[in-house]
Order: structure tokens, then sequence, then C-alpha cells
């Protein structure tokens, strides 16, 4: 999915919805639509969150979206929640408006925070991705700081993340 398309997305998306409702998204989509970093996604991947609608009623709008648009119908995936609980607490701070409709307002997670994310999950695939985020994060100590806070708890899988992130600022050479 590249930038047209995810927006085409959520605006065939916000025509449908007859309650206000608020995403936040992460990965590939807020890295293109949030930071202009040029890549390409299957997914969009969204939190819904102070939201009139529940997840199970925004599921057959999604699949009515794609069936429209011809487009993956799975292009919206809610599940991707499983590394947002290492992202600091003041994240809405840094959250970065990429749609308002009518009743849908979409917000991308701010760089820090994906940074912070792709770390955590750690997988080969992301090293990529978080060396684009690391080269346009403005404060890296944040991030070095966050995860060293996190393994100071010790939060299972942080070592391992600041192995990552080390790793990351390496092969930038920051």
């Amino acid at each position: 999915m590249d930038k047209k398309i995810m927006l085409g997305a959520f605006k065939a998306l916000d025509e449908k919805l007859k309650v206000p409702a608020k995403i936040i998204i992460g990965g590939g989509a807020a890295m293109i639509l949030a930071h202009d970093i040029p890549l390409s996604t299957m997914d969009i991947d969204g939190l819904l969150v102070s939201s009139a609608i529940e997840p199970a009623e925004l599921d057959p709008l999604v699949k009515k979206v794609a069936q429209e648009l011809k487009i993956n119908p799975h292009w919206f995936n809610s599940y991707f929640g499983t590394f947002t609980y290492t992202i600091p607490a003041d994240y809405e701070k840094r959250l970065i408006d990429v749609f308002g409709g009518k009743n849908l307002k979409v917000s991308a997670f701010g760089i820090e925070d994906l940074l912070i994310m792709k770390c955590f999950s750690g997988r080969e695939k992301d090293i990529g991705h978080a060396r684009a985020l690391a080269l346009k994060c403005k404060n890296l100590k944040f991030v070095d700081d966050h995860i060293q806070g996190l393994a100071d708890k010790g939060l299972p899988g942080s070592k391992e993340a600041l192995d990552f992130f080390d790793d990351v600022r390496d092969r930038i050479g920051k």
C-alpha cells in the first residue's frame, strides 16, 4: 500500500462510519504517512482508541472498504498492539495527525515510539525500517534511555531490544 491508497482507504472508511472513531497507526503506514519514509507495506497497523465503535463493529466496514477499493481485505491490522506496551506513557505528546474526516481521525506514533517498538520486535526484517527511523530521529538518547529504563526494571526482551538498538546505531554511525 502506498500513501494514496492508505488515505483513500481512510476516506472510504470515514464515509461509512456513523459515530466518531480514532485510530493510532504504527509500523510502515506510520513511517509513510507521518514521517515521509519511502517504503512499501502490505497493511496498516492500527489501534482503535477513544472511539464510540468497537473493533468488532469496525471490521465489517474495513472489509467493505477493501471490496470497494479492490485492496487486501486485511488492509487494516488491529492486532499489531503486541509491542505497544513498550512505548513511553507520554506517547500522545508525539502523535502526528495523518487523516481527519467527518467521523474518523487517524494519528501516527512519533518516530521515537516507532523506533522503540521496532527494537522490541527485533526481527531481521525490521533492521532497515529501524535504521531509517534512527536516521530521522532527533532524540536517539530518549530512545536509548527509555529502553535502558525498561531493562533496569527487568522487562523481558529489553536486553535484546538494547542490543538491536546498538546494532542500528552502529549501522548509521550515531
